[in-house]
């Protein structure tokens, strides 16, 4: 199982954050377009509206001013005015001094909405059938009656009778002066067939004047000459429909008919003055807040926006909860792998590599290792059961031959019950010691040792065993070296390994119990040139109740916990242990311990 760092990359807590930082981006660049484009959307078709309405207001007040000669009357107009618009007018003087208002309290903001001049139109709230910076219901002396009216409608009828050959739309649209204005409705492609169709159904008739006219023109026409001798220009003639043109033959350059033409609108200006209302400033806002500017959105707006804020809340949302079952969804597995059954194998799968992916490494491997341990207890269980049965199986038979008479109470059969007791016990013994040690509570009482005197002190105890079995026991120690041990223990651990040595050496072999010393280590080794451990065996020659002799013959097995015991009371020194067999050969078993040189016995 790897230990190393999550990388970076693979990291849950950058998942996280870049997913948190994914979603915060998304849901703010989503609510912010939308509601920057819902919002512009709203604002421009209230301002629209608002567009709307103020041009409304303003024709009105044109076509007031262009047929009145004062603002006297204005009041009901601008009242009816803002009760259709819902909107607060305000009309006062250039002066600022108010003279018609909608509201009972007149509140003049700095900036008018457009000034009220139909000889001077705004060009942004002006009519866009109006042609030219003068209102055409503007007409003052040039508005036809009676006979001249008749003149200009047969004019027209005889014009479109004669358009009607060639199969020419055209529309007949009437003006405020009484005239008449004809336009091309159909899709002519050509634009030289409507010159043509101009020329030949003659329609200067209708740049011609009318006898009411005539005066009128003149007067125009002479007061833009007027404006064009000033300025070194020669003269112009205005016709009935104010087209113009220069009276002499001069050549002018194209700036000289922009000028002509400004000064023809501001002859008819001067001529047409007397006959129009005088400038005002118009001033418009909104009915419930006269003075403010801002726009005010409409309920409709106000839910459309509101509503589009709410969408990109739900796809965040739903955004969110997926990504989160997606990086809960192995947390998940764990939970329910870690509520099955003691009993059961759980695993879980390792979908990712990041801490979640290392948490189900590591759960796995504790469950492999609970498993594993399950085993062994049970392997345990049953090895201690097997091992406490045989001495007492044999101790309770002696005995009930014994009871029944079939064997005498005699010296041997005590001496047999004895040796099946003492080898009871000293199973007993082994695993107590084995559990204390497995649960850290093994107590050293450490001294300093001669290394030489407990090896001699391990042969000498075991003479007796390797004696009768014809195998040789022998030392190879230094006097000097010492360590700092505790004496039982260290003898019990060497002990084990002699033990076991001369259980597995045929007789005519040896075992050598030798000590030597290894930079910071201390070295001790039991070599026997016995029948070995097979390759596949090693591994296991220190786990508890081992044997190579699977048939469990006393002969050559103990308890099968010696070894244990002995890896058990190295690793509580500190050390550790090995060992290195050639079947046929021998083995050699290796003790290391900490170690640093000590003055004789004296501790280091």
């Amino acid at each position: 199982m790897r230990r190393s760092g999550v990388p970076l990359h693979t990291s849950l807590f950058v998942r996280l954050l870049a997913a948190s930082l994914l979603v915060a981006l998304c849901s703010v660049a989503a609510t912010t377009w939308v509601a920057v484009t819902t919002t512009t959307q709203a604002i421009s078709t209230e301002q629209g509206r608002s567009s709307q309405a103020d041009a409304r207001i303003y024709d009105a007040l044109i076509g007031y001013s262009a047929t009145h000669t004062d603002w006297g009357g204005v009041q009901p107009l601008v009242r009816d005015l803002a009760a259709r618009t819902g909107r607060a007018i305000t009309l006062t003087t250039p002066a600022r001094t108010p003279l018609a208002g909608s509201e009972p309290t007149m509140r003049i903001r700095q900036r008018p909405a457009a000034s009220v001049d139909p000889l001077r139109l705004d060009p942004v709230l002006s009519h866009e059938s109006t042609v030219g910076p003068i209102d055409p219901r503007a007409v003052g002396p040039f508005l036809l009656e009676g006979e001249d009216r008749d003149r200009v409608r047969a004019i027209v009828h005889k014009i479109t009778g004669c358009l009607a050959g060639p199969r020419i739309a055209t529309e007949v649209v009437p003006l405020p002066t009484g005239r008449y204005s004809i336009r091309f409705t159909g899709h002519t492609s050509h634009a030289d067939e409507l010159l043509t169709a101009q020329r030949t159904c003659d329609f200067d008739q209708l740049k011609a004047p009318v006898p009411s006219e005539v005066v009128p023109l003149r007067q125009a026409s002479d007061l833009a000459s007027e404006c064009l001798n000033q300025q070194g220009r020669p003269s112009v003639e205005i016709f009935a429909d104010f087209s113009w043109h220069f009276t002499g033959h001069t050549k002018h350059q194209e700036n000289s008919d922009r000028a002509a033409q400004e000064c023809v609108y501001e002859g008819r200006r001067q001529q047409l003055r007397p006959y129009v209302s005088p400038p005002v400033l118009l001033f418009v806002s909104d009915r419930g807040h006269p003075t403010t500017e801002t726009v005010r959105l409409s309920s409709e707006n106000t839910v459309r926006i509101a509503g589009a804020a709410g969408i990109v809340l739900t796809v965040t949302c739903a955004v969110t909860i997926l990504l989160g079952s997606r990086l809960v969804r192995p947390l998940r597995a764990l939970i329910t792998a870690a509520q099955r059954p003691a009993d059961e194998a759980a695993r879980v799968p390792v979908l990712t590599k990041d801490e979640i992916g290392r948490v189900a490494l590591a759960f796995n491997d504790l469950s492999e290792r609970r498993e594993t341990l399950e085993r062994q207890r049970r392997a345990m269980v049953s090895d201690v059961a097997h091992e406490l049965r045989t001495p007492l199986t044999n101790i309770r038979s002696w005995l009930e031959a014994a009871q029944d008479g079939l064997t005498p109470t005699d010296q041997p059969l005590l001496a047999l019950l004895l040796d099946e007791a003492m080898l009871l016990q000293h199973i007993i013994e082994d695993l107590r010691d084995l559990a204390a040690a497995e649960a850290g509570n093994l107590v050293l009482h450490r001294e300093a040792l001669s290394v030489r005197h407990v090896l001699e002190q391990v042969a000498v105890a075991h003479h007796g065993a390797a004696g009768p079995a014809g195998v040789e026991l022998s030392i190879q120690a230094a006097d000097e070296l010492a360590v700092h041990a505790d004496p039982v223990r260290l003898r019990q651990a060497i002990g084990n390994l002699v033990s076991n040595a001369i259980r597995h050496t045929p007789s005519g072999g040896r075992v050598v119990l030798r000590s030597r010393s290894e930079g910071n280590e201390l070295i001790l080794e039991v070599i026997d040139t016995g029948c070995g451990i097979q390759p596949a065996d090693l591994p296991h020659v220190f786990d508890r109740f081992w044997r190579a002799d699977k048939s469990r013959n006393r002969q050559t097995g103990g308890s099968g916990l010696g070894l244990a015991i002995t890896r058990k009371l190295t690793e509580a020194h500190d050390g550790t242990i090995s060992v290195i067999s050639t079947p046929g050969i021998g083995s050699v078993f290796t003790v290391r311990l900490p170690w640093r040189p000590c003055a004789g016995s004296q501790t280091s």
